[in-house]
Formats: structure tokens, C-alpha cells, sequence
């Protein structure tokens, strides 16, 4: 999922926003700013406070597993859809740093109707893959 730089436009929030993931309006949340490339893919820069730790240095794993399901969320949502996550996958492979540059990088696999295959990593500056999730949201319809 190696996505070019130059080709990524920010993906809106409004204001009052409270997600725990990318809501501006939530003051103890991770304020995540995604951004889509031209094939859907979406990819998210940062550096994770050490407020979100478990073991010193180290993410919790439950902040690991909702930095991918929000990766995978905003990869529905660069298609115009809203769906929740019905069921999800994580596989843990290295222990992921707090207050060091990461990044996440979330797509699209497939479709059915309602239901939206999704994958996303989280990956260090190297290009390591620290975590990896796959996905299955179902499509909701906002009143």
C-alpha cells in the first residue's frame, strides 16, 4: 500500500466532531487527519502521545486496534459511505511506539450490497508493518 506523497488530499471533518479517533471537538481524543489518495486508499501521519501507552513506550493494544478500525472506517467513508464495523481482525506484530512518527494506511477490498471488506496497517518510518487488521463494516444509513 506505498502510496506517493504528492497525490493525497485531506479528507474533511466538521468542527464539532467528538470521535474518539479524528474528532476535533473531543479533547481526549487522538485527533487523527486522514488523507486520500486517488485510488481510495487512505493514509494518516502521527505521532501518538505517551498518554495512549500500556507498556512504557508502547501503544495499548485496544489504541493499536482503534487506529486501524479508524483507518478502515475513513477507507469506507473516501468510497461516500458510512458503514460501522461489524467484525475485525487484528494481528499484533511488533509492539507499536508512542510519541514516534507512524503511519496508517487503510483500503477497500471488496463489496457486497451493505457489506465493505477492508484491510489497514499501521507501519513505521522504515516501511515495517507493526500491525495489521482486516475488516467487515456493514453500510448504515445516516438520518
Amino acid at each position: 500500500m506505498k502510496i506517493h506523497e504528492d497525490d493525497l488530499t485531506p479528507m474533511a471533518h466538521t468542527a464539532q466532531n467528538r470521535c474518539f479517533g479524528c474528532g476535533p471537538a473531543n479533547p481526549g481524543g487522538l485527533h487523527l487527519e486522514f488523507l486520500k489518495a486517488p485510488d481510495g486508499t487512505v493514509v494518516c501521519p502521527a505521532t501518538i502521545p505517551d498518554r495512549f501507552e500500556g507498556p512504557t513506550g508502547f501503544l495499548h493494544g485496544g489504541i493499536i486496534a482503534t487506529l486501524l478500525d479508524e483507518t478502515m472506517s475513513k477507507a469506507v467513508r473516501s468510497y461516500g459511505r458510512t458503514a460501522m464495523t461489524r467484525h475485525m481482525e487484528v494481528d499484533y506484530r511488533r509492539p507499536v511506539p508512542s510519541k514516534t512518527p507512524i503511519r496508517m494506511e487503510g483500503r477497500v477490498a471488496r463489496t457486497e450490497g451493505r457489506k465493505i471488506w477492508t484491510d489497514a496497517n499501521i507501519v513505521d518510518e522504515s516501511g515495517n508493518v507493526l500491525a495489521h487488521a482486516k475488516g467487515l463494516f456493514v453500510e448504515v444509513h445516516v438520518r
